[in-house]
């Protein structure tokens, strides 16, 4: 019994921790916004969404929970495609250097 309270405690860090990752996307986007004065959207807001979207995932994949499972699974799609484009990017203006 002690050992599935455990189970429980973890997973339930798991949502708490993919959800704070969630919120540090945002906020590391308003302080590079406000730095320059306009919206931007920093390549650690792509991190911060990855991570936290997976654990996220996680946490609805053991809840089971199907409207939670496809929400994440294709935002997760979504952020490694934009971390995929940023690197891409990266690699092509250093080809061109």
């Amino acid at each position: 019994m002690k050992l599935s309270i455990n189970v429980e405690f973890l997973w339930l860090a798991v949502g708490f921790l993919g959800q704070f990752l969630f919120f540090l996307r945002f906020f590391f986007q308003w302080l590079a916004s406000e730095k320059k004065k306009e919206s931007i959207i920093p390549v650690c807001f792509w991190y911060f969404s990855i991570s936290g979207g997976l654990l996220l995932l996680f946490y609805a994949i053991y809840r089971r929970d199907p409207v939670f499972i496809l929400g994440q699974s294709t935002g997760v799609f979504i952020y490694a495609r934009n971390l995929y484009l940023i690197s891409r990017k990266k690699d092509n203006e250093g080809i061109r250097s």
